[in-house]
């Protein structure tokens, strides 16, 4: 009974937990200054109605070099005068009850620091779940710790 417990209050603080996030591919919320590394996005259907589009906004001094590809997705991306990719959007439909991981390569900033990951999760119905921080303690930003 303990264990069953345990398990159901795990499983309660992922659901509450649950918004999209971005991590290295390892899973972790940190990286090394100037590392080449793997992140992923992850983001989870909230509702009762798919996900059509899912919009990142790249911290700055990120260097996106490349995405594996999504199937069901097509991806469009925004660059800055530099050629550096500022924004990247996926279109496509994640079903309620699912969740979609969308993998990228980028170079870390060569200074230490904090990465601001601004995610805007919009659905079927046209809503759009901000995930930047406006809520902190509702929709909250993911964050990478640069060292």
């Amino acid at each position: 009974m303990q264990k069953f417990l345990m398990l159901s209050a795990a499983l309660l603080m992922s659901f509450a937990a649950a918004h999209a996030t971005v991590k290295t591919e390892a899973g972790l919320s940190e990286s090394a200054a100037g590392k080449s590394e793997i992140y992923r996005l992850n983001v989870p259907v909230e509702k009762d109605l798919a996900t059509t589009q899912i919009r990142l906004v790249v911290p700055a001094g990120v260097g996106i070099s490349r995405f594996q590809t999504t199937p069901g997705f097509s991806r469009t991306v925004s660059k800055n005068a530099d050629g550096l990719v500022t924004e990247v959007v996926w279109k496509g439909n994640i079903e309620p009850m699912e969740y979609a991981r969308f993998f990228f390569q980028a170079v870390n900033p060569a200074q230490p620091g904090e990465l601001v990951w601004k995610v805007y999760q919009t659905y079927a119905d046209g809503s759009v779940v901000a995930w930047d921080d406006t809520q902190p303690d509702k929709t909250p930003a993911s964050k990478t710790a640069v060292k």
